[in-house]
């Protein structure tokens, strides 16, 4: 089985206890702090609930997303590379 690696990326302070329950059972106890899961049905769901919370590597179909992002940019959508000409 794959293993994923799970780094918690933003703080606990605020969160519900549902959330820090989950945070506990993948192992993190602070920001910085990595730790490695298997990739199965049941870490995907804890971390999917903490999601705002951490950032994953590894594993086919996840993806690294830096906090705070809404989305990326396409690289092969049309007009693409026009919008990067015009923002540079």
């Amino acid at each position: 089985m794959a293993a994923l690696t799970v780094i918690q990326r933003r703080s606990s302070n605020g969160s519900n206890k549902r959330q820090l329950d989950t945070l506990r059972s993948l192992g993190l106890r602070r920001i910085g702090h990595t730790v490695q899961v298997d990739d199965c049905p049941q870490a995907r769901g804890m971390l999917h609930a903490v999601r705002h919370l951490v950032e994953v590597q590894g594993g086919q179909g996840s993806a690294k997303r830096a906090p705070g992002a809404k989305g990326a940019v396409k690289q092969n959508a049309p007009g693409a590379a026009a919008a990067a000409e015009v923002s540079k």
